[in-house]
């Protein structure tokens, strides 16, 4: 399990084409404190390292992975945002996130006002997922919380210390986005849907 508080960047050095797989070589400080078989979630995608050098590691990505996320847009170069499973004894800084996520969105607006950046995003509502005002919203690994929630969209709002240590600094429209939907929304939204 995951908070969407995102510990650092890594950028793929090498991508290798397996079958339907996917293994991507990243760069990262975090690679020396790192072990074999260990979770990190990767723009909210939850991998697991397969093999380490001293500053690089890998992950593979499975074809249902690369369907329902973009790391198949990944290139030699791409910034990605990384965190480590919460420890059993660490703080709940952001929210509940499980590293599955759920679909993709397209960010279709950015701009600067007064120090932060605004964000809109939108998504294919007709998956299931929604958003509510002031709820919460992973976006490439990163908690967040939603405003302007509608069927089909939201916006948040990126404080600077978020966008220098994120890859949102890079983040323009027309990127596409990894969401993981709020889980304690989910679940209610099923409880609801087998009561009417």
């Amino acid at each position: 399990m995951f908070t969407g508080i995102v510990e650092t960047t890594a950028e793929v050095v090498e991508i290798i084409f397996e079958g339907t797989n996917i293994t991507f070589k990243l760069h990262s400080h975090l690679a020396s404190e790192l072990k074999i078989d260990q979770s990190v979630s990767h723009n909210g995608v939850c991998l697991t390292v397969t093999s380490l050098e001293q500053d690089t590691y890998t992950v593979t990505a499975v074809d249902e992975t690369l369907k329902k996320t973009n790391l198949g847009y990944w290139k030699v170069g791409t910034k990605v945002n990384v965190e480590r499973c919460m420890p059993a004894n660490g703080r709940f800084d952001g929210h509940i996130v499980q590293g599955h996520v759920d679909q993709t969105g397209i960010c279709t607006y950015v701009e600067e006002v007064g120090g932060s950046w605004l964000f809109d995003f939108k998504y294919d509502a007709a998956v299931g997922n929604i958003t509510v005002e002031k709820g919460s919203i992973c976006i490439n690994g990163v908690s967040l919380t939603v405003f302007n929630s509608q069927d089909d969209g939201f916006r948040v709002t990126i404080i600077p210390y978020t966008y220098e240590h994120t890859n949102f600094h890079q983040l323009q429209a027309g990127d596409v986005v990894n969401l993981e939907f709020d889980i304690l929304g989910k679940y209610m939204q099923k409880i609801l849907a087998k009561k009417n």
